[in-house]
């Protein structure tokens, strides 16, 4: 028997929030999009997804978002990031554009577009112990990669060469790949656990 997920949001303001929808309802997840602070205030926990962290930054300042989102980080609420989501989620990150923020939370430093443009995307197979012995396949688009990793936090996945891709520090979940592309939802599920708990 299951116990019964709490609600969750995916932030809803640009990139590929659709994909994490299904995933966390297939996972049998109440999830919602969530655009503005009501929204906000109605989930349990939340997921950032891949896209342009740039324009979600400006998005989340236009909507009023940024500052509730803030104080429901720092209030412990379990938050998964993707991609532009991890930048998000990052205390640091270097490559900024001028004037870009992010929400913060996760003590990492993140390097935006770490393995080049979208021409550079790729795919490769991480071994996750956390997560099982089967590998996790995961997906790279235009992706970023943790460059220094602070005390409370530790690495989940790294390349061959080193390079950190998956982090985890107390609620926060972050990846560098899209496991919403893909059928292997263990990250998914990692932070529906953390929800639940929650």
């Amino acid at each position: 028997m299951t116990t019964r997920t709490p609600r969750v949001g995916v932030l809803a303001l640009q990139g590929d929030f659709r994909e994490h929808l299904l995933v966390l309802r297939e996972l049998g997840a109440d999830a919602v999009p969530v655009r503005r602070e009501s929204e906000l205030d109605q989930v349990a926990g939340l997921v950032i997804p891949g896209g342009e962290s740039t324009v979600m930054d400006k998005l989340c300042r236009l909507y009023g978002l940024r500052d509730p989102l803030r104080g429901r980080i720092a209030a412990g609420m379990p938050v998964y990031g993707t991609c532009a989501g991890l930048i998000m989620l990052a205390d640091r990150i270097t490559d900024a554009i001028d004037g870009q923020e992010t929400l913060g939370g996760l003590d990492v430093t993140v390097q935006r577009n770490a393995f080049g443009n979208q021409n550079d995307s790729f795919e490769t197979d991480l071994d996750i112990p956390e997560l099982g012995e089967a590998p996790v396949h995961a997906v790279f688009i235009r992706a970023p990669a943790v460059s220094d990793l602070g005390d409370g936090t530790t690495a989940l996945a790294a390349l061959e060469d080193g390079r950190v891709v998956a982090v985890e520090q107390g609620n926060l979940l972050g990846t560098s790949f899209h496991p919403e592309v893909t059928d292997d939802y263990r990250f998914h599920e990692r932070f529906l656990e953390r929800v639940r708990a929650a």
